[in-house]
């Protein structure tokens, strides 16, 4: 989804090949064995397949919004995106597919990842955004996990004691961008007509 979100923010123009992953095409492990999406070739047939690359690729193209910034807004982005991919995103999937963890329970898993977002929180109280009072590649790379968190357990997230996210959160979940990529898309097939994204 932040992919998205950076291609969608940049303006750029590309062709869009929805994926089922139980059902992964020969064209698509072809460019990016791992299997996993999102998965982007540029026409020099470069192929970038982590998210966040995609979002520093998108947002060096075309950054009209400035999400980017600075190189110590970059670095800062860097570090809080690091800390969600490396810690969080573990006890969201935790959380979010306890049944196949069986050593804990949700909460548990659930308790884990609260310390993110109490550190989202305390940024927030001082900022609109995550890193100062304007959006950045830190809130589109970060906000699509957290409404992931949220999703689990709806009406948990909306008592929680983190108002400044919450708030984030809603401001995100409503915004012209983040409705501009929810579009439903067939699964793609060999032969099937372009789709422009």
């Amino acid at each position: 989804m932040r992919a998205r979100l950076a291609i969608k923010h940049a303006g750029i123009k590309v062709i869009l090949r929805e994926v089922v992953l139980r059902n992964k095409p020969p064209a698509m492990l072809a460019i990016s064995p791992k299997g996993t999406v999102p998965v982007l070739q540029l026409p020099t047939g470069e192929v970038i397949d982590e998210s966040w690359e995609i979002v520093h690729w998108a947002t060096s193209i075309n950054d009209s919004q400035s999400l980017r910034g600075s190189s110590a807004r970059v670095l800062d982005a860097n570090r809080l995106v690091s800390l969600n991919d490396n810690e969080f995103k573990q006890h969201l999937d935790h959380y979010k597919y306890a049944d196949r963890f069986p050593d804990f329970s949700a909460e548990h898993y659930r308790t884990q990842a609260e310390a993110f977002l109490s550190l989202l929180d305390q940024r927030l109280a001082a900022h609109s955004f995550l890193l100062d009072d304007e959006p950045s590649i830190a809130d589109i790379g970060i906000f699509p996990f957290i409404r992931q968190f949220a999703h689990v357990d709806i009406n948990w997230f909306k008592q929680t004691p983190y108002p400044y996210l919450q708030r984030w959160f809603e401001h995100f979940l409503s915004s012209e961008l983040f409705t501009s990529i929810m579009n439903k898309y067939p699964a793609w097939e060999e032969g099937q007509d372009t789709l422009l994204f």
